[in-house]
C-alpha cells in the first residue's frame, strides 16, 4: 500500500528538480543574452563620450599656402579660395574609405549656405579619386595631395594612429589666411549636425 505513495513522492521530487533545472537554465540563458548587451551599450556610451571629448582642438596661426591639382584636371590654390571668403579644408585618407567620400555631400551644401567653401584634400591620384567621386555623386573638385605634403604642413598626419596619412580632420580658415580652428575626428564620417556644432555654426 505504500509503494504507490512512495512512487508519487519520487514523481513530485523529479518534477521539482526538473522545474528547478529549467528555471536555472532560463536564468543562465537570460544572463548570457542580457549581460553582453549591457556591456556593448556601456561601451558605446563610453565611446561616444571619449569621441566627443577628443574631437575638437584649437590651433591658431597662418594657414600654409598650397596649389594642388584637382580631379577636374585644373589647379586650385588656397589664395583663390580665400578670395571668395572662408574655407574649410577637409583632410582624409581618401581611397578605401567610403565614409571619407560620403562626407563631402553630407556637409558641402550647408557650409556654402553659411559662406564657407569646402576644400577636400586627399592623397592618391586624380584618376582614382575622380572615379570614387563619381561613385558618390560628388561634382565639386577634390584636391590631390599625392605625397601628403600639404596634410603634413597642416599637422594632419599622425592623428588617431594614422602615421602617414590623414585621419578625418578639418581646418577652418578665415579670408585673411588665419586658421581659426582645427578639428580631428577618430571616425571616418561626421554627421552634419555634429560638425556644425563643433565649428560653432549650428
Amino acid at each position: 500500500m505504500t509503494r504507490p505513495h512512495a512512487t508519487s513522492k519520487a514523481g513530485h521530487s523529479s518534477a521539482a528538480n526538473a522545474q528547478a533545472a529549467s528555471n536555472e537554465g532560463g536564468l543562465r540563458r537570460w544572463l548570457l543574452f542580457t549581460v553582453p548587451l549591457l556591456a556593448v551599450g556601456l561601451a558605446v556610451l563610453a565611446g561616444i563620450t571619449v569621441e566627443r571629448e577628443a574631437s575638437t582642438s584649437i590651433r591658431s596661426g597662418d594657414a600654409p599656402a598650397f596649389e594642388l591639382p584637382t580631379t577636374h584636371g585644373d589647379q586650385i590654390a588656397l589664395d583663390d579660395v580665400l578670395a571668395e571668403g572662408f574655407a574649410l579644408t577637409y583632410f582624409s585618407m581618401g581611397v578605401g574609405c567610403d565614409g571619407c567620400f560620403a562626407q563631402i555631400p553630407e556637409i558641402s551644401e550647408a557650409l556654402a549656405e553659411r559662406g564657407i567653401e569646402l576644400v577636400s584634400i586627399m592623397p592618391g591620384t586624380a584618376e582614382v579619386l575622380a572615379f570614387e567621386a563619381d561613385r558618390f555623386g560628388i561634382e565639386q573638385p577634390i584636391l590631390v595631395d599625392g605625397d601628403n605634403s600639404v596634410a603634413d604642413a597642416y599637422g594632419m598626419l599622425g592623428q588617431y594612429g594614422h602615421g602617414d596619412s590623414p585621419s578625418h580632420s578639418f581646418a577652418l580658415i578665415s579670408p585673411d589666411g588665419t586658421i581659426e580652428q582645427t578639428i580631428h575626428y577618430p571616425t571616418m564620417f561626421v554627421p552634419l549636425e555634429q560638425l556644425l556644432e563643433d565649428l560653432e555654426l549650428a
